[in-house]
């Protein structure tokens, strides 16, 4: 039975989204159907917009979301019709990656999650006149009042977690904290910098909080961000307007941080941090570079630091994402204070107040 949905629509690069009614296909065995109601903006969403990642028009973004569902596949096992659950990004499941348990590095991910397409080549949503329109961004787009998924992208949320503002583990807090805790690793009383704090850099500094980092140095141009920073961990700010990060990472640490996570993909930016980072030090880079955006090799040759282009933070989100909510029910990760929410129709606004600042994470909710 096809659904209809209302979607939001993105025609071409530098267009606004245009609500349109589509229509949703039937799901297929190892699908589910989800009722979406709400889910994040992100700044990958974001970049597809702006032509910094290539897209498919007309094309439905989205990956950040979270509901309920309605209807499972009949090969479907471990979630339910009526479950909560949140999405995140699509993986085969049956390559080397898949198959040693880093989804993350999925040998079809770039396909899989930004062609608009599924892995046979299909799509699942056409206009009223029949049109296709691509989705399936992340294995999921979200931006609609439904969402296919396949079953290996989709968490069951545990009892008490928070749906409506629970999109968001499956990509930008995943990503910060989960940088921090899988792919850095970062020990207890380590020392680590984060640049930019955006929702991806203070859940960085949120995880930091959790593995038991004793300096924790955050780094930004926006006073306000660095306040709430302190508020969620943060040990230490530096505005880089007004002093030397470099300088001061430095002096802080005595000689330099031993792991730092970059969210803003600004070479200068990441040149700092290069610079701030002690011998031996961890880096790891996940912002989204403009098209490009390069660095001087003689800041890595010989410089006895390891960079890593960590995705999604090394997760598999079915373990990941309740750990978490766990962390949050106890107190330990209050990822809800990132979260300013607007109703789906808005999205414009939250778009602007994310550019501004004015919103750290834009969760759009959809109307009952």
């Amino acid at each position: 039975m096809t659904t209809t949905v209302h979607a939001a629509v993105l025609n071409g690069v530098e267009e606004p989204f245009a609500f349109q009614e589509l229509t949703l296909r039937d799901i297929r065995p190892d699908e589910v159907l989800v009722k979406i109601a709400a889910v994040g903006l992100c700044h990958t969403d974001l970049a597809v917009q702006h032509g910094d990642i290539p897209g498919v028009f007309p094309f439905v973004l989205g990956h950040e979301g979270a509901g309920v569902v309605e209807q499972v596949g009949d090969a479907v096992v471990g979630i339910s019709a009526g479950d909560s659950v949140a999405m995140s990004f699509a993986a085969c499941g049956h390559c080397r990656n898949c198959l040693a348990g880093q989804p993350a590095y999925c040998a079809n991910f770039m396909p899989l999650n930004f062609a608009g397409i599924r892995e046979d080549g299909t799509t699942s949503l056409q206009d009223a006149d029949g049109n296709e329109v691509h989705g399936n961004f992340f294995g999921q787009s979200s931006f609609a009042s439904y969402a296919i998924a396949e079953a290996r992208n989709v968490v069951v949320l545990p009892e008490g977690a928070p749906v409506e503002i629970s999109g968001p583990l499956g990509c930008g807090i995943q990503t910060g904290a989960g940088t921090v805790l899988n792919s850095l690793n970062v020990p207890a009383g380590g020392s680590i910098v984060v640049t930019g704090t955006g929702a991806v850099g203070l859940s960085g500094i949120m995880g930091a909080k959790v593995a038991g980092a004793t300096t924790i140095i955050a780094v930004d141009i926006i006073d306000e961000r660095l306040e709430f920073a302190k508020k969620l961990g943060a040990t230490h700010t530096i505005n880089s307007r007004n002093e030397d990060p470099v300088a001061r990472i430095q002096e802080i640490t005595g000689g330099g941080a031993s792991y730092a996570l970059d969210t803003t993909a600004v070479p200068v930016v990441v040149q700092q941090v290069i610079e701030a980072t002690a011998f031996g030090a961890k880096i790891a880079l996940v912002g989204v570079p403009r098209p490009g955006a390069t660095l001087d090799l003689g800041l890595i040759s010989a410089a006895g630091k390891t960079l890593v282009g960590a995705i999604e933070g090394d997760s598999i989100p079915q373990i990941f994402i309740p750990q978490m909510i766990e962390l949050y029910k106890a107190g330990e990760f209050p990822f809800d204070e990132l979260v300013t929410t607007y109703p789906f129709d808005h999205i414009e606004q939250a778009i602007a107040d994310t550019g501004s600042g004015k919103a750290v994470k834009a969760v759009l909710v959809m109307p009952e």
